[in-house]
């Protein structure tokens, strides 16, 4: 039996998947700009790799794994100590601090998985404690929104709340996590 070949319609990606991915990625890195930009290189991904689509989920499913891969690069990025040197380097746009001094000068990464599944596991240990140091609404709404990805209307109707609430909370307990780990984890 011959294997089915399945087509995708890039022309359309925009048009039916941009507001979602888009939607999804704001979500989790609460950054517009960046968030196109993920969008931008999930289609350029999805372009790249469509020949490898088999049809086993919907072209949006698809597009979304896509995307998280995009959105754990870019937090794996930012947290090692190269992809922080990139971000400082890039503060400075002009003048005689202009270039790309900064990142020659980081270290290289050590073959250690050790230390960074330590890292990662003292990190998940904080983020974890900020969660809980929330309103008990909040980090449940929290939880259910961005670890265990309930859609809106789910939580709504689990909460008796409406969505505009939904997102209230969700931005509220972002605004205390984000505070939270500045104070007991970045600044350490």
């Amino acid at each position: 039996m011959a294997e089915k070949i399945h087509t995708i319609n890039t022309n359309k990606w925009i048009d039916n998947y941009a507001d979602y991915l888009y939607n999804y990625a704001i979500s989790r890195v609460n950054n517009s700009d960046l968030a196109k930009d993920l969008v931008q290189e999930t289609f350029f991904a999805g372009l790249k790799s469509a020949k490898n689509f088999k049809g086993k989920a919907s072209e949006r499913t698809w597009l979304v794994s896509i995307l998280k891969r995009k959105i754990i690069d870019h937090y794996r990025k930012i947290n090692s100590k190269k992809g922080q040197a990139e971000v400082r380097m890039n503060f400075y746009n002009d003048g005689e601090n202009e270039g790309d001094w900064l990142e020659e000068r980081v270290p290289q990464k050590w073959d250690n998985t050790s230390e960074t599944s330590i890292e990662n596991e003292e990190l998940k240990d904080q983020l974890e404690a900020c969660i809980d140091n929330l309103p008990e609404k909040y980090a449940m709404v929290f939880r259910m929104k961005t670890v265990q990805e309930f859609e809106t209307e789910e939580i709504c109707k689990e909460l008796d709340i409406t969505a505009s609430n939904l997102w209230v909370i969700i931005h509220r307990a972002r605004t205390q996590l984000r505070k939270c780990m500045e104070d007991n984890w970045f600044n350490n």
